[in-house]
């Protein structure tokens, strides 16, 4: 596991995706610090090395990301790690497309295309 505080080529998340799921990389945003970690088995684990790290759990948000498809369509917010009834998220999504939106800026700032 690793955090991305700076930039990660595409190419590099390709790698990732291959030797660990075939076509996905997990990864938690930090959308208060712009940051996230990816390479983690579970989302959970990339959410403590965060949390270790100084993150606040309440900015922490799973996604998944594709990065063979095309940038339309290469994060899906899925994760456990996002329900949470006490911010009003109810899903395993990201409800709020406010925060939606700002984890799609900090994916396309650290991912280098």
């Amino acid at each position: 596991m690793q955090i991305i505080k700076d930039k990660i080529t595409l190419d590099k998340l390709k790698q990732m995706a291959e030797e660990m799921f075939g076509d996905l990389v997990k990864a938690v945003i930090d959308v208060e610090k712009e940051i996230m970690a990816i390479g983690g088995e579970l989302h959970a684990d990339e959410e403590a090395m965060l949390i270790k790290y100084s993150s606040k759990q309440q900015n922490l948000w799973g996604i998944n990301l594709y990065p063979e498809l095309d940038q339309d369509n290469w994060v899906e917010f899925d994760s456990m790690i996002n329900l949470r009834p006490s911010q009003g998220n109810r899903s395993r999504g990201v409800d709020n497309p406010e925060i939606q939106q700002k984890i799609i800026n900090i994916v396309n700032k650290l991912v280098q295309k």
